[in-house]
């Protein structure tokens, strides 16, 4: 949802050609994928971090106009509240001290990004969802000024016919309406991209799919929304129900969510274009002025831009991605599982755990999907998302006995998965020294059973113990993270609780 699109009033010839278009991109697709016409290896990584603008009371600021316009860069760009921003890390290659590389790039580029906010009293805050959010600054009039975000939301709205429903109930329940998807503006992520070839495409989707939750479970970052301690990592369930277009009666029938974990293991790229063309409905059914199946024939590459945009508004947790650079196409996977922070380390160190586990899993002669039923994985994502770093994940029995189990998610990637990533990492031929630091970062959350969602549970609690209201709670838990923050170390790190006053 990156492309510029211009907002307009869609007729029923519209949704026609766009759906012979996306037949015809999804022909082409197919076409290029048997003429083996894909980049070749090339070991590319990429990196997109979302981010909320808050003051220094803690609270949310709409103000990413102003402050792009003072960053002034490319690498910014706006998301869809006025309150987000997103920051993009051009391709990197993986390999030596790249992670190194990526660290001192992001803070470079955050700490310039803080201190233009800070001319409009504002300041750049990495988290899952903001605990300071409320209802009230999740609405329409607080979408970015971009006609993409308006067009979304007036067709998303439309197909979904009467409010959207928020119902999450975890440590508390939160029951709200929205006449609009603002509410999924409160969703920060990071999205970890990584450039493989089709023969490798669906093991590297699949090892990605599998470890989903432990990502999370490691990683949970957003417990706190509208005022409400939920999940540990609240994004998922938010994202789904603030983007679910399916009223009750279609959703009785079994249709699907748009935002999506998925339903099975694949054996190639194209089975995932090909379901997001069965099963979901155009929603922005804007047509490009190229015929793909005419360029094919006349030698050249389509850029196959309604699939593209269709591809971007079925939300999967690890979403296939189609891309040309240079004339020469190639397919990335996206993993958009984690939420942004809590610092430049834990989002490195997330990063390198991620890339080192999925080329090692890829790699096994049985790899773990042939163990775990899809299903399993599905569930374990859920409790990942509910419990955090406490979630037990169901597993593949060690030795020949095969079977599953369920383990607490730190024992199985403390005994199990951090040597695999290691392994992965060499492979990748990352520095040693890059690949201790990075998951030595991880072994110490998991030894000091800390995130960033269990400090800023603890955090708030230890709040309200000291006397102050919930809201009050809230507030000085974002303003302690947000210093915190600044200072770099790790979240494992950090000291519970807040200095008094």
């Amino acid at each position: 949802m990156g492309e510029k699109v211009v907002a307009g009033a869609f007729d029923l010839s519209d949704r026609q050609t766009y759906r012979r278009k996306l037949n015809q991109c999804l022909e082409g697709l197919g076409r290029l994928l048997a003429e083996r016409s894909f980049d070749r290896p090339r070991n590319l990584m990429g990196l997109e971090i979302e981010l909320n603008l808050a003051g220094s009371d803690g609270m949310p600021r709409m103000r990413n106009a102003q402050v792009l316009q003072r960053i002034a860069s490319q690498d910014f760009q706006t998301e869809l509240g006025m309150f987000n921003l997103e920051v993009n890390i051009v391709p990197h290659r993986l390999g030596g001290r790249v992670f190194d590389q990526l660290a001192e790039e992001l803070r470079t580029g955050l700490a310039y990004a803080h201190r233009k906010a800070g001319e409009v009293d504002a300041g750049i805050v990495m988290i899952g969802i903001l605990p300071t959010l409320g209802r009230q600054d999740v609405v329409s009039a607080n979408l970015s000024e971009a006609e993409r975000y308006t067009l979304l939301n007036d067709q998303m709205s439309a197909a979904r016919g009467e409010d959207f429903a928020l119902d999450i109930e975890g440590v508390e329940r939160l029951v709200c309406t929205s006449p609009s998807i603002a509410p999924e503006s409160a969703c920060t992520s990071v999205q970890l991209h990584l450039q493989v070839t089709p023969e490798r495409f669906a093991d590297v989707w699949n090892a990605a799919q599998a470890v989903a939750a432990v990502q999370i479970a490691l990683g949970a970052n957003a417990p706190f929304l509208f005022g409400k301690e939920l999940w540990r990592e609240s994004r998922p369930p938010l994202f789904q129900q603030a983007t679910d277009v399916r009223p009750p009666e279609l959703r009785n029938q079994g249709v699907r969510p748009r935002t999506w974990f998925g339903e099975r293991w694949i054996s190639s790229a194209y089975e995932l274009f090909e379901e997001n063309l069965r099963y979901f409905p155009p929603l922005l059914p804007i047509c490009d002025g190229e015929e793909p199946l005419r360029v094919l024939d006349e030698g050249g590459v389509p850029t196959l831009a309604e699939l593209v945009l269709h591809n971007g508004t079925v939300y999967r947790w690890n979403r296939p991605v189609y891309g040309l650079a240079d004339g020469v196409p190639h397919l990335r996977v996206e993993n958009r599982v984690l939420p942004a922070g809590p610092t430049v380390t834990d989002v490195i160190a997330n990063a390198a755990f991620y890339y080192g586990l999925v080329r090692a899993l890829a790699g096994e002669s049985r790899p773990v999907w042939t163990k775990l039923p899809f299903e399993a994985a599905a569930e374990n994502f859920d409790a990942a998302c509910r419990h955090g770093i406490e979630a037990e994940l169901l597993w593949p029995c060690t030795g020949r006995s095969g079977g599953i189990t369920k383990v607490p998610a730190l024992k199985l990637v403390r005994d199990e998965l951090l040597p695999l990533a290691a392994a992965g990492l060499d492979a990748w031929n990352i520095e040693p020294a890059d690949r201790d630091l990075y998951l030595g970062v991880i072994e110490e959350r998991c030894r000091r059973r800390v995130n960033g969602a269990s400090w800023q549970v603890a955090t708030y609690h230890r709040a309200l113990e000291a006397g102050l209201e919930r809201d009050g709670a809230l507030a000085a838990t974002t303003r302690r993270y947000a210093e915190l923050m600044r200072t770099g170390d790790p979240v494992h790190t950090w000291p519970t609780g807040f200095p008094a006053p």
